[in-house]
């Protein structure tokens, strides 16, 4: 059968370009549907408010260029430009002096604890020394497709290279604690741990979920990796990828909804357009949701009853953050650490606005009363003090991040009636730590977990598409039986944040997707070769018969 395309990619986020990237680098003919006119998905910059490069989904990107993506695909060559955030954190302090920064140089970060508390300097010493070679081994096992021994292997591969292989048993116990008992048993002053206890709980489980250990560990990799800004905003990391996909003869086509993924006698047959069109290809790879995906694009009956009943059990949670993006006049001139609100190394990174450990915890339990935060831990992210691309000269972008805040919420109450007090709510926590910023907002852009479910298909607000929880990470994401990226339909893969490793921009579950598809298609070939090769020694072992035959 002659097919439109080798492969269709639903859906143009980085995960999405970045397999259509590879696939189309191996010589297959690559179509992208994008349900909106603009790539990106959660990697994304608009004009929300006129004259301002605003991102409308994930801002930092911490570990995408440690893998090889950046440089296979040549994104700079197609105008990926990367800007350092260092120091990468800031947590100036409230109602005191001080702040603390966290530089790429481990020797700058370990000087800057050292001025609130030289005993938690030294204990970030040894966090960084046992957690790193751990994660080193972690990061290796998430550009590969999940197993258990590429897991442990990378784990103890970081044990024996740094000599704590005798540690194995702390090890586990560590992996299995949750990060907030782990920082509280790590460092004493409220500082270190408000700091720590506000980083590791970015990807969503709180400070008291078990098996979340290394949610703080993690971070140790930022000083090999360092976070990054592209120059221009976030969405330009997916314009260059859509640059690169193009050049290399793939096909983005935007305002291209699908509305099924066309199976038929149990494989893949191509998409179905909302507006009818039918686009036929031998794969489909989906970077949708996985519960959109196989629910919904592919439908129920085109999968095993158990199958659909475990796919609706995926915890997709009740959202957990929510943003509000700011146009404004000059920058936070922290009380703590004073630079009369013009750009300062303060502005540079992620600014951590959580007092405590306990203030973390409280924020969460309101939101599993089904609350907004009354008191939401912020981050404020600032990056007109290091981009001149992202707001007109002399003003600036504020984006305040903030946690917890539920999609569903209590009493019957709706998001569309309450977003405008809650964003308000939001920029007083800035307030508090830089009240110079009162009067300064000229304009702002709310997105609640219900606009985030709206505008990117973030099903129930989850910036994660599912939870992060252990029993949805590796070989257990988003299902066991679903965690290889391929799915139980002939030609039908998946990739994004459903798949391992989840989450934030990596764009690592594109990489091993691709790569799974690749290796797949190399089977395939040597199949057909190898049967093509045997028909043929047949069939010369058939005529050499006759043809003895013949001669008596």
């Amino acid at each position: 059968m002659a097919y439109d395309y080798d492969a269709i990619i639903v859906g143009g986020g980085h995960n999405g370009l970045t397999c259509a990237g590879y696939l189309a680098r191996a010589g297959m003919r690559v179509l992208v549907c994008e349900r909106r006119p603009i790539v990106g998905g959660a990697v994304c910059t608009e004009e929300v408010i006129p004259g301002y490069k605003i991102d409308v989904g994930s801002s930092a990107h911490i570990m995408i260029h440690m893998t090889p993506v950046v440089r296979e695909l040549e994104l700079e060559r197609y105008g990926l430009e990367y800007i350092d955030m260092d120091p990468w954190g800031y947590h100036p302090l409230l109602g005191r002096p001080g702040a603390l920064a966290f530089y790429r140089d481990f020797n700058r970060t370990y000087a800057s604890i050292e001025k609130i508390s030289p005993q938690d300097a030294e204990a970030y010493r040894e966090f960084v020394e046992f957690w790193r070679p751990i994660n080193e081994g972690v990061f290796e096992a998430f550009m590969r497709p999940p197993s258990m021994g590429a897991l442990v292997g990378g784990v103890a591969k970081g044990q024996i290279k740094s000599g704590q292989i005798a540690r194995s048993i702390e090890t586990t116990r560590r992996l299995f604690s949750s990060y907030g008992q782990l920082i509280a048993e790590t460092f004493r002053s409220e500082p270190m741990r408000a700091a720590m206890t506000w980083l590791a709980a970015q990807s969503g489980p709180p400070p008291d979920e078990l098996g979340a250990g290394d949610f703080f560990g993690w971070h140790t990799m930022i000083h090999q990796s360092g976070a990054m800004h592209p120059r221009g905003g976030s969405g330009m990391l997916t314009q260059a990828m859509a640059r690169s996909l193009e050049a290399a003869g793939g096909v983005v086509r935007l305002d291209a909804p699908v509305r099924q993924i066309v199976v038929r006698g149990g494989r893949v047959a191509g998409v179905v357009l909302e507006d009818g069109d039918a686009v036929s290809a031998p794969l489909v790879v989906s970077n949708a949701h996985v519960v959109t995906t196989l629910l919904g694009l592919v439908g129920e009956a085109h999968l095993e009853p158990r199958l659909a009943e475990r796919i609706r059990s995926i915890r997709i949670g009740n959202g957990f953050g929510m943003t509000v993006r700011c146009a404004a006049e000059e920058l936070p001139d922290y009380t703590s650490d004073p630079s009369g609100g013009r750009p300062h190394e303060s502005h540079h990174g992620l600014q951590l606005l959580a007092p405590s450990m306990q203030y973390v915890r409280d924020a969460y339990a309101d939101y599993l009363r089904g609350e907004p935060s009354r008191d939401p831990a912020v981050i404020a992210m600032t990056f007109s003090a290091i981009d001149p691309d992202v707001a007109p000269p002399g003003k600036h972008t504020v984006f305040l991040w903030s946690q917890y805040f539920p999609y569903e919420l209590a009493g019957g109450r709706q998001w569309d009636d309450i977003r405008e007090g809650v964003a308000d709510n939001v920029l007083e926590v800035l307030y508090r730590y830089a009240p110079n910023m009162r009067g300064k907002i000229i304009d702002r852009f709310i997105q609640t977990p219900l606009d985030l479910e709206r505008r990117l298909a973030l099903l129930r607000g989850n910036v994660m598409h599912v939870e992060m929880s252990l029993d949805q990470m590796f070989m257990f994401r988003p299902l066991p039986e679903l965690a290889s990226y391929r799915m139980p339909i002939k030609g039908l893969y998946m990739t994004g944040a459903s798949m391992h490793p989840g989450g934030g921009v990596f764009a690592a579950a594109g990489y091993n997707a691709a790569r799974t598809v690749l290796a797949d298609r190399a089977r395939e070939r040597a199949k057909l070769w190898l049967g093509g090769l045997a028909a043929g020694a047949a069939g010369l072992a058939l005529a050499g018969r006759m043809a003895a035959k013949g001669s008596r």
